[in-house]
């Protein structure tokens, strides 16, 4: 098993999986759109009063992400193994788990990255500024991957069941919940004239043990499910 052979596997991987995401544009969207639309609802449903948006943002726009991560966990491994190409990945002779994470990559670059950026823009709607649109968009870059490597093993544990998406809420919410107060408290402590150096570190120490843990317990997930 060669390096290089493992290395165009896992590109072939990222790039089908992205290709096939735009051409399902509708999946797409709706979880971006979620998340546009819920961060742009609160305004109008609790203050316009400055002061209290900028409050409020942290948490509404956490959360927006959090649901929309949900919401599109069921692209990462449904389709493939519904049309039997888990079945081939299981069998090559390459590690499961690298191409688990190149797949979770995928989701992420079309699901999350998008979200890291439209932050910036409901940001400035929520009157953040400066340093706290920074943090804001430094702490959803940590965190979303961190969210979609948690949500990969959920969504794995739950392959061919009935009523698998309200399943993979009840097993990822839990595990979902430092990384959102991670990162709200990063973006509070900012607004609040507190340094985030803390929250933000709590984050990247999320996402560096998701980084092995996730991948590798998402695939033995889809080893059982397959087999």
């Amino acid at each position: 098993m060669s390096q290089a052979g493992l290395s165009a596997v896992v590109r072939a991987i990222v790039r089908r999986d992205v290709l096939l995401a735009f051409r399902r544009q509708a999946d797409v969207m709706t979880a971006v759109f979620f998340f546009v639309i819920v961060a742009s609802l609160f305004p109008l449903g609790v203050s316009p009063e400055p002061a209290v948006l900028r409050m409020i943002a942290p948490g509404v726009l956490w959360v927006a992400a959090l649901l929309s991560c949900l919401l599109s966990l069921g692209r990462v491994f449904t389709a493939d193994y519904q049309d039997g190409v888990l079945e081939q990945m299981v069998l090559i002779p390459h590690p499961l788990a690298v191409l688990v994470s190149a797949k979770v990559f995928a989701h992420w670059v079309v699901s999350g990255l998008p979200i890291v950026v439209l932050s910036l823009l409901l940001g400035v709607q929520f009157g953040l500024e400066g340093e706290a649109l920074g943090v804001l968009a430094l702490s959803l870059l940590l965190g979303t991957p961190a969210l979609s490597l948690i949500g990969s093993i959920g969504a794995a544990l739950t392959l061919g069941v009935r009523g698998g998406g309200m399943l993979v809420a009840l097993l990822v919410l839990p595990l979902f919940i430092p990384v959102l107060i991670f990162g709200s408290g990063a973006v509070s402590s900012t607004v609040s004239g507190i340094g985030a150096e803390a929250n933000l570190s709590l984050l990247g120490a999320a996402l560096v043990l998701a980084l092995p843990l996730a991948p590798w317990a998402a695939a033995a997930a889809v080893r059982i499910a397959v087999e």
